[in-house]
This record gives C-alpha cells, sequence and structure tokens, in this order.
C-alpha cells in the first residue's frame, strides 16, 4: 500500500530460472543432435549402396568378357541357339537376341550382378544388370574374334 492508503502498482520483471531454460534446450538439442545422426547415416547408405550397384556392374563387363571368350572357343563354329543361351545362363546372363549368318553370329545378352543395398530396416539383395552385344566374326584364318559393345538401353526382349 502507498502512503495515501492505495494499493500501489509494482513492475516486475521475471526471469525463468536456468534450469527451466535448460528443460526447454536439452529435448530441442537432443532432436538436432538425432536429426543430424540420421541425416549423416542415410547419406554414407547412399552412396555404399551407389558403390555396390557400380561394382555389380562392373561385374556385368567382366561376366560380358567371359561369356564372350566361351563363345569363340565353342567347337563347331558358330554355336546353336539353345547352346547360346546355355552360356549366357552360366555367366548369370539372359540372352535377348541371336541373329546368325555365314560368316558372323550377333547376340543380345543381359548380364546380371547382385549386390547388397542398405536401409535403415535392414539389408536387401538386389540385382543391377546391363545389356551387351556381342558379335562373332570370322578371322581370315577361319577362328572366330568376338567383339563386346555394352547397350545403352535393353530394348531388345
Amino acid at each position: 500500500m502507498s502512503n495515501n492508503g492505495t494499493v500501489a502498482q509494482q513492475s516486475r520483471v521475471t526471469v525463468p530460472s536456468p534450469g527451466c531454460l535448460a528443460a526447454i534446450m536439452v529435448p530441442i538439442v537432443a532432436v538436432l543432435i538425432a536429426a543430424s545422426v540420421l541425416m549423416v547415416m542415410g547419406y554414407r547408405q547412399e552412396r555404399a549402396n551407389e558403390r555396390n550397384k557400380a561394382e555389380a556392374l562392373e561385374r556385368t563387363a567382366d561376366l560380358a568378357h567371359s561369356y564372350a571368350r566361351d563363345m569363340v572357343v565353342a567347337p563347331n563354329g558358330f554355336p546353336g541357339q539353345e547352346v547360346v543361351r546355355g552360356i549366357a545362363e552360366r555367366h548369370d546372363g539372359r540372352l535377348l537376341s541371336y541373329a546368325r549368318s555365314e560368316d558372323s553370329l550377333t547376340t543380345t545378352v543381359r548380364f546380371f550382378g547382385e549386390y547388397e543395398d542398405t536401409n535403415m530396416f535392414g539389408v536387401s539383395h538386389s540385382r543391377a544388370y546391363h545389356c551387351y552385344s556381342i558379335v562373332l566374326r570370322k578371322r581370315a584364318e577361319g577362328a572366330p574374334q568376338a567383339k563386346t559393345s555394352p547397350l545403352e538401353e535393353c530394348n531388345v526382349i
């Protein structure tokens, strides 16, 4: 009360206690840290998955060259379609087209490479594929020679 009997109005500024600020800030900081960790983990997993897929596609190139070597050493000149299909399957491939003429054999084969695809919920096995055109031509001495070319699209089915 004031001297003249009225209630005096007081102006007070309240400052929250340090414990109260900590109670508000700790959950916010924890959420930001957790989000940052999850983002970094997701980025690393994505890069690892891309690297695994690239390695699988490199293996398809090795399979294509191995397939071409087997085609060159096939007995009796150019092998028939069923023999070619069998050779492709031994090399994790699928024969898409077969065209044979008197002096050449052209095949299109889709080769598969498996890799691990990791995400937050576990690991799954995926398949990457790439198509190659393999052309066998007879050289002057009669032995076949193979030329392997990667294709941009596998639209031959």
